[in-house]
């Protein structure tokens, strides 16, 4: 049984998480499927959605705790000869830390499906997307300080940006565990919904987005991160840019002939 399943239907992609006895946490062979699989939503034109999910109870537990204790485990590259700090480093850099920075280069959409856990490297992984769709039973902490680790795979990066430094602090210094509705209130997750609907939730929300105007959701992605880091003069010339490349467009041209004909775009159907 693979630790990582990776499915494509109707322009929407699927990773599950698939090692529902150990809660799915990492393993070295879930990792290197994971940036697998994120390296063909990349590059693949058919794909237009990515849903991130886990298989059994819950999301995902984080890193696989036994295999970090190990001599020769997680945080362990197989070119190192010696377990040293640096060979951890690089390990992290050429395992874990791909994930995110391959996320980064997807202009797709990106939903985590959430139910169960979502803890320490589980709850980071779900940040890493777009939207995050949870359970409303779900229970989510930023655990490393428990287990005496920071958070080596963007936890530190991408929490304040939801919650706010202070909030983040707090999660990361305490492990105090959130419900999904407190979650919420922090901005950390974008729906709670009862734990019988997620699955057709995530899936109709997918499939809005993978009936979209592909190329307008892409660019929309794009403009929105990378104007976090520009000034209001460099983002307002890097959309300007992007109108004038989407108006040439069919999606356009379909969505303004709907307007003027007073009915709904193929996109709101």
């Amino acid at each position: 049984m693979t630790d990582l399943l990776f499915d494509v239907q109707d322009h929407i992609a699927t990773i599950t998480l698939n090692r529902p006895n150990s809660m799915n946490a990492f393993s070295e062979e879930m990792i290197l499927n994971w940036i697998h699989a994120l390296e063909t939503v990349r590059d693949s034109d058919d794909i237009r959605v990515l849903i991130v999910k886990g298989n059994g109870k819950c999301f995902c537990a984080g890193g696989d705790i036994k295999a970090m204790g190990a001599d020769k485990g997680f945080f362990e590259s197989s070119d190192d000869v010696t377990s040293t700090a640096l060979a951890r480093k690089n390990s992290l850099w050429k395992k874990i830390q791909r994930v995110p920075l391959l996320l980064e280069e997807i202009d797709k959409p990106v939903i985590a499906q959430v139910h169960g856990f979502a803890f320490g490297a589980g709850l980071d992984m779900a940040l890493m997307c777009d939207i995050r769709i949870v359970a409303e039973t779900t229970k989510l902490s930023e655990s490393y300080v428990n287990v005496g680790i920071v958070p080596g795979d963007g936890g530190a990066y991408f929490l304040p940006k939801l919650v706010g430094i202070d909030q983040a602090l707090d999660m990361l210094w305490t492990a105090r565990v959130l419900t999904a509705h407190e979650a919420k209130e922090k901005g950390l997750v974008t729906f709670v919904v009862p734990d019988h609907e997620l699955e057709q939730y995530t899936l109709e929300y997918a499939t809005k987005l993978a009936n979209g105007p592909a190329t307008v959701i892409q660019l929309t992605k794009r403009a929105v991160y990378q104007s976090q880091s520009m000034s209001l003069r460099s983002s307002l010339d890097y959309i300007s840019s992007k109108m004038g490349l989407v108006t040439e467009l069919p999606d356009y041209k379909e969505g303004v002939k709907a307007v003027v004909e007073k009915r709904k775009s193929v996109f709101n159907k």
